[in-house]
């Protein structure tokens, strides 16, 4: 189920390499797990937005969480159904807030009273009445990157509770909108389990807490943030998802006819992807020797935004022999660096390295900075190779 050096020598490197049958079966073990009348699950398309990828996810009846007027587009015209979009994004903007209406989408997961305000005034203008639900901050510690968790009382995103009666107040002023749910993201990369039951807690209370105040919700989204092994990814290729779907079954209280959505996007994608990359030089350092790749920052940024490890593999190196190497890409900048003292096999000029779990947040987030060119990807699944660029081959014949 991963790549090897027979798989991928004779494309031009760097590249994004997707494996299907890994995403296919992530996709079976989400769907078992998540097998529930009251589940709902979406994908959270800034993940990953490739076509193909797109493609298998909407094939298997996921909805689709989006944060901007284009991914709605794209995951409408994907085949997702726009009853099963989410909007979430701390800044919608005017055309993509009208676009979403025009489109009748399932909810809009609004952060702030102004966004409810003009969402009204777009929705009485444009004759319709907009879904939405109020994403929640509860104050859960994430225990995650600083960049990535999003569910503290002082965040860009969502609203505090202190804050909750005065939106409920706006809501019930705004003809043209309905209240269907509250949201909550508490951010990303999630591992430790008992996060997410600490988050159930506080979400219990504060469902109880609006019923009482004579309000009827349909669901309740706990957003996503599951985690991955990105130490590991070959023993460990698919998250717990039935540990996951199960902790919330246990510790979430619905009330009658609520239903449970969920924004998954890292644990369905994240260990389909690997970005594939060439050794251009070996170049001698004082502690540990310096590995020059022509795949940088502008390829996979996690390392230099979220100081983030990912697991590299040397897929062409003959030794047996070992030794450490700080392995580092060809950006002019010093963050430019995706691991230090990382312990691989000999390596050489023209080695292949593949940088595992590069699925999400990988090729959604490149650059063009250096004026380099955005790289290609290659697909593979069961009955196709799919190669959209010239291929080594092509280049060199």
């Amino acid at each position: 189920m991963y790549l090897n050096k027979d798989d991928i020598d004779s494309y031009q490197t760097p590249y994004y390499y997707y494996d299907l049958d890994l995403l296919k079966a992530t996709l079976a073990e989400l769907v078992q797990a998540s097998d529930r009348p009251e589940y709902h699950v979406h994908y959270a398309i800034k993940a990953n937005a490739n076509q193909p990828v797109l493609d298998l996810i909407s094939d298997f009846g996921l909805g689709a969480d989006c944060v901007s007027g284009n991914e709605i587009e794209k995951a409408i015209k994907s085949g997702f159904s726009s009853q099963s979009v989410v909007f979430a994004g701390v800044g919608k903007t005017d055309s993509e807030i009208c676009f979403a209406l025009v489109n009748d989408i399932f909810c809009f997961n609004c952060e702030s009273i102004q966004e409810i305000e003009v969402i009204n005034e777009f929705a009485g203008s444009l004759g319709k009445k907009a879904r939405i639900a109020v994403r929640i901050n509860p104050d859960v510690n994430a225990c995650t990157h600083e960049h990535i968790t999003t569910g503290l009382n002082e965040n860009k995103f969502g609203i505090s509770e202190h804050q909750l009666n005065s939106v409920l107040e706006k809501i019930a002023a705004s003809p043209n909108v309905t209240l269907d749910g509250i949201h909550f993201h508490i951010g990303s990369q999630i591992t430790k389990m008992y996060v997410f039951r600490e988050l159930c807690a506080k979400i219990n209370r504060i469902n109880l807490w609006i019923k009482e105040r004579g309000i009827e919700l349909n669901h309740i989204n706990v957003g996503g943030g599951l985690g991955i092994d990105y130490e590991f990814p070959q023993l460990n290729p698919i998250p717990d998802f039935t540990s996951y779907f199960d902790l919330f079954g246990k510790f979430l209280n619905l009330l009658p006819g609520q239903n449970v959505h969920f924004e998954l996007g890292r644990s369905l994608v994240g260990q389909c992807g690997s970005l594939v990359t060439k050794v251009l030089f070996v170049k001698e350092g004082i502690e540990h020797d310096f590995v020059v790749c022509d795949a940088g920052m502008t390829e996979l940024m996690r390392p230099a935004l979220y100081n983030a490890a990912h697991h590299i593999d040397n897929l062409s190196s003959v030794f047996t022999k070992t030794d450490h190497y700080t392995v580092v890409g060809p950006i002019c900048e010093s963050s430019d660096c995706f691991g230090k003292g990382l312990k691989m096999p000999i390596t050489q000029r023209g080695d292949l390295l593949a940088i595992r779990s590069a699925g999400a947040y990988g090729e959604v987030m490149a650059s063009n900075y250096n004026s380099r060119n955005k790289v290609h990807a290659v697909y593979k699944g069961r009955d196709q190779v799919l190669v959209p660029h010239l291929t080594l081959a092509d280049i060199t014949s």
